[in-house]
Formats: structure tokens, C-alpha cells, sequence
């Protein structure tokens, strides 16, 4: 089971913090000092969403493979080279046969949901006419050449497209939550031009009166720091800060007790500091700027503690940090609000952006809008023919009922003779 949380934090780095984890020795706490301490049940712990479009299908493969006995012993026994090489993704061929069994069926159900969603966005875009099998290749988290078997050739590459993924992710989430803090700044201006001058210097005035409320916060402590670590001990743990000792801090908090902390573990130390800062119930607080703060949180003491770079933090790193200067005597810590995100060039650039993305889509309404008048013609068009055709068999069954025969090329009539 260790291993199953650890390659979803970081795929092959995860065969080291197993060896660590079974070598770490227990620490003894005195649980009469910890209130309401519950003992953690790690099989119930469910393994945090990495964030990757197909996190599901990569829980699902370790699922399996977890089952098997012969593969367990191989990851066992292997390093980190091993991984990287590819080499422990040969002995999938060795699995058993009902472990390869679901792993098939596990990729089909993946390469159909990846038709699902290709066929999706290709239809709204009312593209016809393409191969969607072919367009399997933009994925590579699987080999789309065999979508019926999962070979190793595709546990190789759900590794390290997952490895690569992670990796990024952090800085995707940066991008994003810049683009965001532009979206806002471009909606208050573009609201602004909307108002007269009075009005305009009313929200001026409210939006720097909030700006100020904002940052008028207690002190924010450094993440990681000495401080900060105790205020957790004290107001979370509620322990004695007299009795702070870093030993018993990882134990309390190594949450799924595997000997590491990890991204989730770390970020759950921050909401203390977050709380100083942000509150859902007040207007001038954002809460998605809550969370980019408390991600810089994380990414800064993992730059700080995390040594060997496996995004997981191990009982020897995290008491090496311990006695750095920095713990003891860090510098102040910048929240959010004291930074600038983006350049009024920067903004600019979005903004234009934003006007060649309106401009295109204005131009697919009116296409689209176009496409709607021409169907409405046809529509309406057919149903004036519908009518016509409609009259047209009324007046030949009335001519029936009269004894008229319908007319003949020619121009001939014949009347009915009754007998």
C-alpha cells in the first residue's frame, strides 16, 4: 500500500521513500498531551487526485497492479534506475494472467473515454470527417498503436508522462492563477469605463478602502520556520510550546503514518497562517488566492526541506531543516497581497488577447447565427410546400367523393359511370 500512495506523488522516485519508510525508526508520544487524537486507519486514507487528466486510469493500474505478488517483490527489490529505465516496466510480462486481464480491460476503457471526449470537442466544433483513432496519439500516457493490450510499453509510459506531468503541474497552476488575477483586474477596468466620473471615484475609493482591509492582517510566519511549526504544536496540536520537539511535530502530522510528509501533509500545516489572512465571510478576501498562497507555501519549504527532490519529505531531511538558521531565525515571509503579478504590459498583452478571442467568437456566433436563419428558410419553406401538398390531396379526394377523375396528361377528364 505505501508504495500505491507514493508513485501518485512522484512516479519514480517512489521505490526510495518505500526503502526509508520500512527503515524509519517509531517514535514514542505521549498521547495524554494530544487532544482528541484519533488513531489513523492508512487503508482508509484515500490517495489525494494528483490533478492529471487521467488520474483515475493511473489509480486504477496501481490498483491492479498491487495485487500481483510477483511484481510487488520486483519493485521491492528495484531502484530508482530501474524505473527510469523502463527496465521494472518488463516485468509486466511476468504478472499473471488475471492481473493482464484487467489491466486490457482498464486501457480500453481509457481509449474509449479518450474517443469520447476527441469525438466531444470535434463536434462542437462541427468538424466531420476525422479520424479519431489517429488523434489518440496526442495522448501519451498510453501506447495508441494497441489500444486493446496494456503491454510494459505502456506502464513505461503512463510512469513518465505522469513523472513529467507533476513536474510541471506546480508551474501550469502559477500560470493559471496569473491569467485569473488579469481577468480581474480587466473586468473591474472595463466596469469602470461603464460608469460616470461620481460613480467611477466611488468604486476607486471602495475597491482601495478594501485593498487596505485586506492587508491589515497579523504577522504572517515564515512557512516552515520554527514559529511557525510551534504555532501549529500549540493552536492544532494543542501541546505545550515549551514542549515543542520536531521528532514528535512529523510523527503527529505523517498523517497516513507511511514515514514521509508529503504535498497534502505540508499544505495542512498552512491553513493556521492562511486563517490570519483570509476569511470566506469577508468580501476583500479571495479564496483562490488563499490557495495559490498557500501552494507558494508548500513549493517554498519543499525547496527548503525536500533535498532530494521526490516531493516528499522524510523524517532526516525535515530534522536537518530543524537546525538550518533559517528555521530558527527565518526572513519575513511576502504574502500575495505585498506582490505584483503581472506587468501593465503583461496586461495588455492578455487584454488584446481577450479582444482577439471575442472578435473570432463574435464571428462564429454570426456564422452560427447565419446557419440558423438559412435553416429557419428551409424550415419554413418545407412546410409551405407540406401545405400545398396537403391541398393538393384534399382537392383530389374531394374530386373523388364528386365522381370527377383526377385529370390526365392531356387535358382529358373522364366522369365515373355509376352502375
Amino acid at each position: 500500500m505505501k508504495w500505491r500512495t507514493i508513485l501518485l506523488q512522484y512516479c519514480f522516485l517512489f521505490i526510495t521513500c518505500v526503502l526509508t519508510a520500512l527503515e524509519a525508526v517509531p517514535i514514542d508520544i505521549d498521547k495524554t498531551k494530544v487532544k482528541n487524537t484519533q488513531p489513523v486507519d492508512s487503508a482508509k486514507i484515500e490517495p489525494p487526485d494528483t490533478g492529471l487528466y487521467y488520474d483515475e486510469y493511473l489509480k486504477q493500474v496501481i490498483d491492479v497492479l498491487e495485487t500481483d505478488s510477483h511484481f510487488r517483490e520486483k519493485l521491492q527489490k528495484a531502484d530508482i534506475e530501474d524505473i527510469k529505465s523502463g527496465r521494472l516496466s518488463k516485468e509486466l510480462d511476468l504478472v499473471s494472467h488475471h492481473v493482464r486481464t484487467k489491466l486490457d480491460e482498464l486501457k480500453r476503457q481509457e481509449v474509449a473515454r479518450l474517443r469520447m471526449l476527441i469525438k466531444a470537442k470535434l463536434d462542437s466544433l462541427q468538424d466531420t470527417g476525422i479520424d479519431h483513432h489517429a488523434l489518440l496519439k496526442q495522448f501519451d500516457h498510453l501506447n495508441h498503436l494497441n489500444p486493446d493490450k496494456f503491454e510494459s510499453t505502456d506502464l513505461d509510459m503512463l510512469i513518465k508522462a505522469a513523472t513529467s506531468d507533476l513536474e510541471h503541474y506546480d508551474k501550469a497552476r502559477h500560470e493559471e492563477f496569473k491569467k485569473y488575477e488579469m481577468m480581474k483586474e480587466h473586468e473591474r477596468r472595463e466596469y469602470l469605463k461603464t460608469l460616470n466620473e461620481e460613480k467611477r471615484k466611488e468604486e476607486e475609493s471602495k475597491f482601495e478602502e478594501m485593498k487596505k482591509k485586506h492587508e491589515n492582517h497579523p504577522k504572517v510566519n515564515h512557512p516552515g520556520s520554527k514559529d511557525q511549526l510551534k504555532e501549529v504544536w500549540e493552536e492544532a496540536d494543542g501541546l505545550d510550546p515549551n514542549d515543542f520537539d520536531p521528532k514528535t511535530f512529523f510523527k503527529l502530522h505523517d498523517v497516513n503514518s507511511d514515514g514521509f510528509l508529503d504535498e497534502q501533509e505540508l499544505e495542512a500545516l498552512f491553513t493556521k497562517e492562511l486563517e490570519k489572512v483570509y476569511d470566506p465571510k469577508n468580501e476583500e478576501d479571495d479564496m483562490v488566492e488563499m490557495e495559490e498562497e498557500r501552494l507558494r507555501m508548500r513549493e517554498h519549504v519543499m525547496n527548503e526541506v525536500d533535498t532530494n527532490k521526490d516531493r516528499l519529505v522524510t523524517l532526516e531531511e525535515f530534522l536537518k531543516a530543524t537546525e538550518k538558521k533559517e528555521f530558527l531565525e527565518p526572513d519575513s515571509w511576502e504574502t500575495l497581497d505585498q506582490q505584483q503579478f503581472f506587468t501593465e504590459e503583461e496586461l495588455k498583452e492578455y487584454e488584446n488577447l481577450i479582444s482577439v478571442q471575442e472578435i473570432e467568437l463574435k464571428k462564429k456566433a454570426d456564422e452560427l447565427q447565419k446557419q440558423k436563419e438559412e435553416l429557419q428558410r428551409q424550415h419554413e419553406q418545407l412546410e409551405a410546400q407540406k401545405l400545398e401538398y396537403h391541398q393538393v390531396v384534399q382537392q383530389m379526394e374531394q374530386k373523388k367523393l364528386q365522381g370527377i377523375s383526377p385529370s390526365v396528361p392531356g387535358g382529358e377528364s373522364k366522369i365515373q359511370s355509376h352502375i
